[in-house]
């Protein structure tokens, strides 16, 4: 007897596309199937994968059964498809896709920190002049939920800052420097060979990556557009296993770090290398693992660690976003939190802070002639630029060495004047080599 002859209702499933069978996307694959009971009871609606776009077979999935196209595009095409999910990365043919799905009324979760960082605006707003919802919780740290944090979690806190820890191989190449004193390149090779970094490594040890997230993360915080191309980015690839041991010095450890603050001149955004006092929660974050550290008005300092990628955090992301979407289409409606946590009207146009007047204490190294004056003269360099120094480190000269390294913590000064000095020092004959500068954030929590 059916379902129907007795009178019971039949729950129709969420019928899914799924457009990429790599890492994250065989991992989503199989956490659908693997815990399919616990998750259609949270969804209250079956989720099933109808069609799957792949270039290749990946013998980690057992697709009988589902239909399997070569061209990703059938997919969005499929009248049986309700949600595509898109895992194939890149911001070309992944933004041609979603665009094609949202014009053909379905709704989209991805993973895709860089098109949603670049092109979020006007899918947002292509996919509700369409009435569709695009959700992106994957995009940013992997399986830890701090999208749905920003969006509801702390949406009764004005949000002052946020700084991060989102960027799993850079925190692994940092980590090992410090820990076992190894140089930068040795520990990037061993990145590759764990899979941690690709082949051109770029994105993630230049922090473009970060940036991509970080956008993201602002724009929900703050209320305001993505605009990537306004994010200041500076990678690792300067320091050294010396650096960190000074900071250690000083009480303070080396991370790479995305911040966003919102203040009376605007919103500050950027990525690069900061020293952080040692007895801080972010400063003890290490190994391949993300976390963020938000302030609210309310709730204070709160802070999100967990597994920043890989295939089954990630996955977990992607698998929320679906069961989020199907409560909402079950309940009639497309997406109940906008997209950016603000309405469309309620985003907000705040100024970007220029990187030159950014205030923070600063980190410098620099090599110089072992001879009697040439502190005095740095220090009047610095004086002459009104940047007053903290404290100061001179090393004894290695065996058969000319020149010592000096280490320079400063007050809060802002960048331009920084900059300003720095190109001072480097001009004078006693200096060798370029002067190496990690800004130093105070950071509570």
């Amino acid at each position: 007897m059916t379902a129907e002859a007795t009178g019971e209702n039949v729950v129709q499933p969420v019928r899914i596309g799924l457009c990429g069978l790599g890492t994250v996307g065989s991992g989503t694959f199989n956490l659908l199937r693997e815990n399919a009971e616990a998750i259609a009871a949270r969804a209250q609606a079956p989720l099933a994968i109808v069609h799957i776009g792949a270039r290749r077979d990946n013998p980690a999935c057992n697709t009988a059964g589902v239909r399997v196209s070569r061209d990703i595009f059938e997919v969005v095409a499929d009248p049986e498809v309700d949600v595509l999910v898109e895992l194939i990365g890149g911001t070309t043919v992944a933004r041609e896709l979603v665009e094609a799905a949202i014009l053909a009324g379905k709704h989209v979760v991805t993973a895709n920190k860089a098109l949603i960082a670049e092109h979020g605006n006007e899918l947002f707003a292509l996919a509700a002049e369409h009435n569709v919802a695009v959700r992106y919780e994957a995009a940013v740290a992997g399986g830890i939920p701090i999208i749905k944090a920003l969006r509801e979690g702390l949406a009764g806190n004005h949000i002052e800052w946020l700084a991060g820890i989102i960027n799993g191989t850079g925190n692994f190449i940092l980590s090992e420097m410090r820990e076992h004193r190894r140089e930068f390149a040795d520990v990037l090779a061993e990145a590759q060979a764990l899979g941690y970094a690709e082949a051109d490594p770029t994105f993630d040890v230049e922090g473009i990556d970060a940036a991509h997230k970080l956008v993201i993360l602002a724009s929900i915080a703050f209320g305001i557009p993505l605009q990537f191309a306004s994010v200041y980015t500076e990678g690792i690839t300067r320091l050294t296993p010396q650096d960190l041991d000074y900071a250690e010095e000083l009480g303070y450890r080396v991370k790479h770090l995305g911040i966003a603050k919102q203040g009376p001149r605007g919103v500050e955004l950027r990525v690069h290398p900061t020293l952080i006092p040692e007895d801080r929660l972010l400063a003890n974050v290490n190994g391949v693992k993300n976390a963020v550290l938000v302030e609210g008005s309310a709730v204070g300092p709160t802070l999100y660690y967990g597994a920043g990628a890989g295939g089954k955090p990630t996955a977990s992301a992607v698998v929320a976003d679906l069961v989020d979407l199907a409560r909402d289409l079950s309940a009639g409606q497309v997406s109940r939190v906008p997209s950016l946590s603000f309405s469309n009207e309620a985003l907000r146009d705040l100024p970007i802070v220029p990187m030159a007047d950014v205030e923070t204490p600063w980190y410098l190294r620099m090599e110089a002639e072992d001879r009697t004056g040439v502190l005095s003269r740095i220090a009047t360099i610095f004086s002459d630029h009104g940047i007053s120094i903290e404290a100061l480190i001179q090393k004894a000269p290695a065996p058969g060495q000319t020149t010592v390294p000096l280490i320079v913590l400063t007050n809060r000064a802002a960048q331009g004047r920084v900059d300003a000095a720095v190109a001072q020092i480097e001009a004078l004959d006693t200096i060798e080599g370029q002067v190496v500068r990690i800004r130093v954030e105070p950071l509570d929590g």
